[in-house]
């Protein structure tokens, strides 16, 4: 029995770092940008976007495909920031242990 309750406060204290943890993804802010600057947006650790600036010199143009590419391009930059973001704050949650691919916590 002694083992049983050792086990759920770890538990406990794990369901309490996991909180913290998707709070911080919450305020984390991640830059990603296209056409040396010309596009940048901000997502926060949930990939929610919370800014996006366009040059105006872009629309000066009726190429539409490329303003299009350039926003793509500058969430996917983003993104990859995210993506790297949360994987350094779940290892430390872990303890460094890789979760298997697809088993994407605390989402």
């Amino acid at each position: 029995m002694k083992n049983l309750g050792k086990m759920m406060k770890q538990a406990q204290e794990m369901q309490s770092k996991m909180a913290q943890m998707q709070e911080e993804l919450q305020k984390s802010e991640h830059l990603g940008t296209s056409g040396g600057g010309l596009v940048s947006l901000t997502l926060n650790g949930k990939f929610e976007m919370r800014d996006l600036k366009i040059d105006p010199s872009i629309f000066n143009s009726d190429d539409t495909d490329m303003v299009q590419d350039l926003i793509v391009a500058a969430f996917n930059d983003a993104k990859r920031k995210v993506d790297a973001f949360n994987k350094s704050e779940m290892s430390k949650l872990t303890g460094g242990i890789d979760l298997p691919e697809g088993m994407n916590l605390p989402f």
